[in-house]
């Protein structure tokens, strides 16, 4: 007869295991009772066990108790459960080795029985016979009943094994979180002893120092008040309109004074000039600043009349050292330009044969305004002034209605409402200047020259906007690397 056993993955621990019938009842030490049923069938007789449930129940009802209970045990909680366990299953697994009867009585004894009736049926013959053979078929069929049994009994024992190792790296896994959850604990009741003692050190040595602190914060606290009380004196309204009309009186004074200084400069130097030469007919007047006219006028009885005479306008430079010619610029009346600021003007009266020399006392002044009228005109998206064309191409022009003049970042333009009369982007061919020709708006009157052939002179409704216009124009030209000026005044710019 042979022993039928099932193979497993883990060969050492089965060698260690010793086979135990599961059928076997460790409590009564006794085999269940068997009988033969029909077709030969071995039927095992159960009988109801009130002495507990198995091993098997047991084990899962733990394992399943402990799956519910997983997500919401703590730390110290599942580590002591753990224990718990693993000294069941350790207390289970010894009870089981005590208990369990020899696994080789149960197939010594049926090998005993079936050798006996092996040796009966030799002896026998007939009915006895075939019943003899039918007890070896039953005793076969009980021993591979047996070997099952031990062979499920085996793996129950396997598993028991696992779960017992399994709680037991899970009780070491729940112990190494516990120390170190200790550990951290300690580490930050450390650190917060730690700052508690700093907080405690800093609080007495504040408290040592409080008296020192204190005085010096009512120190500078006084300090603050009597600048305060100062500066609410210095700004009372009062004392405010008062040094405003004391500024105001000021800078009256100042422009008086500076009006007397430069009718005494003048008269000081047409003194000079006289008293150089006496023979002088003729003299320049008007102020010398910009937007500002420059007459020249006869000075005595015998002077020749003015307009049967030849005049021509010079800049002089800073040193004197030379003078450059205005073109155009050959009337009795003159009113200076942007490019003018700064340098001496001077003009030359020829009268039969004779040439008389006037020379401005001083520089030309910019006029007062004009820089921060300028900065405005830049900050504006278009720049346009309404402007009467005075003459076209060199002829008066009949119409004096009032016309658009656009300074463009790339190009002027003139027109009225949608007829435009000239549209021409700055080149080195296009002129702007002040008018030279006399007449009683010089001042406020500008030559333009979009191309060859084609001019305008434009009046302007003051002498600040036809100035603003000429240095707004000339800027964006600079930008466009375009020098905009009169004739033969590039030198000058």
């Amino acid at each position: 007869m042979t022993k039928v056993s099932p193979e497993f993955v883990d060969e050492p621990q089965m060698q260690i295991v010793r086979s135990v019938s599961t059928d076997v009842s460790l409590i009564n030490n006794q085999f269940p009772t068997y009988r033969l049923g029909p077709n030969f069938e071995v039927l095992q007789e159960t009988k109801e066990d009130n002495k507990g449930p198995p091993l098997k129940e047991v084990v899962e009802e733990e394992t399943n108790r402990l799956t519910e209970q997983h997500n919401r045990l703590s730390v110290r909680d599942l580590a002591s459960k753990f224990d718990k366990n693993l000294s069941a299953a350790a207390k289970l697994s010894n009870e089981a080795k005590i208990r369990e009867p020899p696994s080789l009585e149960g197939h010594v004894l049926l090998k005993k029985l079936r050798d006996s009736l092996e040796f009966l049926k030799g002896r026998l013959t007939g009915l006895n016979k075939d019943d003899i053979e039918k007890a070896i078929s039953l005793v076969e069929a009980l021993a591979v009943k047996l070997t099952q049994n031990e062979g499920e009994l085996i793996q129950e024992k396997f598993e028991v094994k696992k779960l017992v190792n399994f709680l037991k790296q899970a009780s070491e896994d729940a112990k190494r979180l516990v120390n170190q959850e200790r550990s951290f604990a300690c580490a930050e009741i450390e650190s917060a002893r730690s700052v508690v003692q700093r907080i405690g050190e800093a609080l007495d040595e504040e408290e040592r120092n409080s008296p020192t602190s204190a005085k010096q914060e009512v120190e500078g606290l006084l300090e603050e008040v009597q600048e305060a009380r100062r500066i609410k004196l210095l700004h009372q309204p009062t004392k405010v309109m008062d040094m405003e009309h004391e500024l105001r009186a000021l800078r009256i004074q100042i422009r008086e004074k500076s009006t007397v200084s430069i009718k005494l400069k003048k008269e000081l130097a047409m003194s000079r000039r006289a008293g150089q030469n006496k023979s002088e007919f003729y003299e320049l007047t008007g102020s010398e600043t910009l937007g500002s006219i420059l007459r020249i006028q006869s000075c005595s009885d015998e002077a020749i009349d003015i307009s049967k005479c030849s005049i021509q306008w010079y800049r002089l430079s800073s040193e004197c050292s030379r003078r450059e010619p205005i073109v155009g610029a050959d009337k009795s009346v003159y009113a200076p330009e942007p490019i003018d600021v700064g340098r001496l003007l001077e003009a030359d009266i020829f009268s039969n044969g004779q040439k008389v020399s006037l020379t401005t006392t001083a520089p030309i002044d910019p006029a007062s305004g004009l820089g921060s009228y300028v900065e405005t005109l830049f900050r504006k998206s278009n720049i346009e002034f309404s402007v009467v064309i005075a003459q076209m191409n060199g002829r008066n022009y009949s119409s004096r209605s009032a016309h658009c003049f656009h300074v463009g970042k790339t190009k002027l333009k003139l027109g009225k409402g949608w007829i435009t009369k000239a549209r021409d982007s700055y080149s080195k061919s296009m002129q702007l200047c002040g008018f030279r020709g006399g007449g009683n708006s010089a001042a406020k009157s500008l030559f333009w020259l979009p191309r060859k052939g084609h001019s305008f002179v434009l009046v302007f409704e003051s002498e600040k906007e036809r100035n603003g216009a000429l240095m707004a124009a000339r800027k964006y030209a600079m930008d466009c690397n375009v020098i905009l000026a009169g004739p033969d005044d590039d030198a000058l710019l």
